[in-house]
């Protein structure tokens, strides 16, 4: 089992009403990075747990519903209530989506000690994390203790998932995150927030001496670059028409986590890893990614969609 925890967030999206000729309409959809992660793990068939305080509000409940019909575990939830917190999406020609956040006081960011014993992880082999839920206070300081704690016995991955509107650079420590992370991804956006002018390679060697392992940098359709305690190699991203990226980057990380898990891989250290099974898992991060880019908002396969050549072998 993979457990994920961290944020949902209801992702707004705007048209005009037409009608009146004048004001908005909001289409809201269930997101937030760790729990499109959860889901797109779920429907890719790995068991997943999410943790996460779902609000009492009709998102939490759309929330809820979202990740059980995916099949997500949310035995380890915690009923909050504080309201959820909403994104308004605008995208722009590329299908890039910039994000106003309402989220002060919202429930993903109240975590307390005692809400996250080490019963919520269970047996989990793997605990990703990350985002916001790992830098908004004061939540953000019990998240990085709990996944501190449980690097004793599982794999940690982590992606920062950098959002500039909501913290500043000094709250993503990715480095001392790196003290207790086999696994980080990010983006080169994100990359380039936390280490403006920073060269890919130099950074993944800053990472890698800090104590990640693997280190993958993903690059929308110029692929991605996989780094395993410096060795490197390039991953193409497959050719799709782009509806939307929302989530692509949150598929991306949960094909990657599938396809470690189904080569037995995680539960450590990642001491079995080489560089040739973690460009497989890459390869096929990026498939997952790209499929989730051809739909509407955060919306990743499931694994019958993947065809003969993009499944799992």
């Amino acid at each position: 089992m993979i457990a994920v925890l961290g944020e949902c967030v209801a992702d707004a999206f705007t048209t005009p009403v037409a009608a009146q000729g004048h004001g908005l309409a909001l289409r809201a959809l269930p997101g937030g990075s760790p729990a499109n992660t959860a889901v797109a793990l779920a429907r890719l068939g790995t068991p997943t747990r999410f943790l996460g305080r779902i609000s009492h509000d009709v998102f939490g409940e759309l929330f809820r519903q979202h990740l059980a019909s995916s099949g997500v575990d949310l035995s380890a939830c915690v009923a909050a209530g504080e309201p959820s917190t909403l994104a308004i999406a605008a995208l722009d020609s590329a299908g890039q989506a910039a994000y106003t956040f309402y989220a002060d006081g919202t429930a993903d960011w109240q975590w307390s000690p005692d809400e996250l014993d080490s019963s919520r992880i269970g047996a989990g082999a793997c605990l990703h994390t990350g985002s916001l839920a790992l830098v908004r206070q004061p939540g953000g300081t019990a998240v990085e203790e709990f996944a501190r704690t449980a690097a004793a016995h599982a794999t940690i991955s982590v992606d920062p998932n950098v959002r500039p509107s909501l913290a500043a650079k000094d709250d993503y420590q990715v480095a001392r995150w790196c003290e207790w992370t086999d696994l980080l991804k990010l983006s080169a956006d994100d990359l380039d927030f936390l280490l403006p002018g920073v060269p890919p390679e130099r950074a993944c060697d800053t990472w890698h001496a800090a104590g990640a392992r693997l280190i993958v940098i993903t690059r929308g359709a110029a692929g991605a670059l996989v780094s395993l305690d410096g060795e490197r190699a390039e991953v193409r991203a497959p050719r799709v028409r782009v509806v939307d990226t929302i989530g692509a980057g949150d598929s991306f990380t949960a094909g990657l986590l599938h396809a470690l898990d189904a080569k037995g891989l995680l539960g450590g250290r990642l001491d079995a890893l080489d560089l040739e099974a973690a460009v497989d898992a890459a390869a096929f991060a990026a498939q997952v990614s790209a499929l989730t880019c051809s739909v509407e908002g955060a919306d990743p396969p499931w694994a019958h969609q993947l065809t003969p050549g993009e499944a799992l072998r």
